[in-house]
């Protein structure tokens, strides 16, 4: 299984390839999929929350059923294991994405950080530092912040606390 999945991402992860059709779909399924998990494990606790809106944001955005969602999931989880950055995940959205796509995905990361109704300092970290790589500015990332908030019933914070 690793031995494919590694061919997976070989063929279409990796930098220099330009996959087209159901493969570019599925590729950026996984990369999607990669960053939404890393974000869960960036406070050093995984919530069951956390968990049901990674499946929440992944079935929805990407309309999958729930044997294709556990064979993503694997994938995903697999990938993040083996990866040294962020920059494989981002690098093939950044390529792929329009910036509204790109947008989706920067708030369903944000949905997946306020599932559990805190944002610890580790969150908001990655989740600045994923916004910059995929070429997010402050202002779209803040309004993407401000609608999971508002999606996620949580009350407004002060301003220094965005």
């Amino acid at each position: 299984m690793i031995a494919g999945i590694k061919q997976f991402f070989d063929r279409f992860i990796d930098p220099g390839t330009h996959a087209a059709g159901p493969a570019k779909e599925h590729a950026l399924q996984v990369a999607t999929a990669a960053l939404l998990l890393e974000l869960t494990r960036a406070d050093g606790d995984i919530s069951a929350t956390e968990r049901d809106a990674v499946a929440v944001a992944l079935r929805s955005h990407f309309a999958l059923d729930a044997a294709e969602y556990d064979t993503l999931l694997a994938l995903a989880t697999e990938e993040t294991r083996q990866a040294n950055d962020y920059y494989q995940f981002t690098s093939l959205i950044n390529r792929h994405c329009s910036r509204e796509e790109k947008l989706v995905i920067v708030e369903n990361l944000w949905r997946v950080a306020m599932a559990d109704a805190h944002l610890d300092a580790h969150e908001l970290h990655l989740m600045r530092k994923l916004a910059d790589l995929l070429y997010i500015g402050h202002a779209d990332n803040a309004a993407a912040k401000q609608r999971a908030r508002e999606a996620a019933n949580l009350p407004a914070v002060q301003p220094s606390n965005t």
